[in-house]
């Protein structure tokens, strides 16, 4: 295993961060609101994740977030966060905006926001680091009430657009029976020219010159998604539960994209949870450097079979 650095530093957008490295790669998570892992990227390279370049410091709280008390107003920001499903107003979009605590794990960090008072839950993220540029990311979610609750983890990862993302589909042979499902939003153009509807993969270009939403779900029975760009790709890996209860129409995948960004979730089993009790939802990224975006369908074929065979 090599060293790994972790080191404290003020960012001079995003304040106090916690940084991650292992000499190739590094990630930052934030420390003064969140927890957001804000960047994942090769070490003195491009970020790999979306960042928010708006001014959120003079805006007046919005009414809708007033139930909150006085945390001001949900950002996205960019990079990673963890959410609920399915998406409830208010409850998602908690504002996430109090200082976070960070333990030092080994090869990794915990981060640990305050807790949900309104929602009553507890988030915490574990981000442990290896030599082949993997972050495996266990993101917990813990009932603070006196009664049981129900959703699904949800973890969001915002990445720039400009990329390809490649969604594997399922082909395994049910006979009469079905085989897929794909989930649509009210604002999804299913003939949307970001979109490329293949046998074998979903294949989704996000452009900044859009300023149309997009968001489709899958069950993604391969639990699996990939994002060429920048001359790397970066792939997200989970473990979907054969058979599982997951929200939107039984999907464990989504992505939406607008303009800048696009999101790659990944959603954990829609369950019923008890007072302390915790959900558990683990993904693994991994960053391959110096990667060629494929340029055919045969291309994506031989890239998928190529580095999928080198994660774990």
């Amino acid at each position: 295993m090599a060293h790994l650095e972790t080191e404290e530093i003020v960012h001079s957008r995003w304040g106090r961060c916690v940084r991650l490295s292992n000499g190739a790669v590094d990630l930052l998570a934030t420390l003064d609101f969140g927890p957001r892992i804000i960047r994942f990227g090769a070490v003195g390279g491009v970020n790999e994740f979306y960042e928010d370049e708006r001014d959120f410091s003079n805006e007046k709280q919005e009414s809708r977030f007033d139930v909150f008390g006085n945390k001001g107003n949900f950002h996205i920001y960019g990079g990673h966060r963890l959410w609920t499903g399915p998406e409830i107003i208010p409850r998602t979009i908690y504002p996430d905006n109090e200082p976070v605590m960070y333990t030092v794990i080994e090869n990794g960090i915990r981060l640990t926001p305050p807790p949900q008072v309104w929602n009553g839950v507890q988030m915490e993220i574990d981000l442990v680091m290896d030599d082949d540029n993997r972050v495996e990311v266990t993101h917990k979610i813990t009932n603070l009430n006196p009664w049981e609750i129900e959703f699904a983890p949800w973890a969001l990862t915002a990445m720039q657009s400009g990329g390809l993302e490649v969604i594997p589909q399922n082909n395994s042979d049910t006979g009469l029976l079905h085989n897929r499902v794909i989930t649509l939003w009210p604002y999804t153009d299913i003939n949307d020219s970001r979109v490329n509807w293949g046998d074998d993969f979903i294949t989704l270009r996000p452009t900044s010159s859009s300023d149309s939403a997009f968001k489709i779900g899958t069950n993604n029975v391969h639990g699996f998604a990939a994002y060429f760009n920048h001359g790397n790709l970066f792939v997200k890996k989970y473990q979907p539960v054969d058979g599982g209860v997951y929200p939107d129409g039984g999907v464990s995948y989504e992505t939406y994209t607008k303009k800048n960004m696009v999101e790659l979730e990944t959603l954990g089993e829609l369950k019923r949870y008890q007072p302390g009790e915790t959900a558990v939802h683990t993904e693994t990224w991994q960053l391959f450097l110096n990667v060629s975006e494929p340029e055919s369908r045969e291309e994506i074929r031989e890239a998928m079979e190529e580095y999928m065979s080198k994660t774990v």
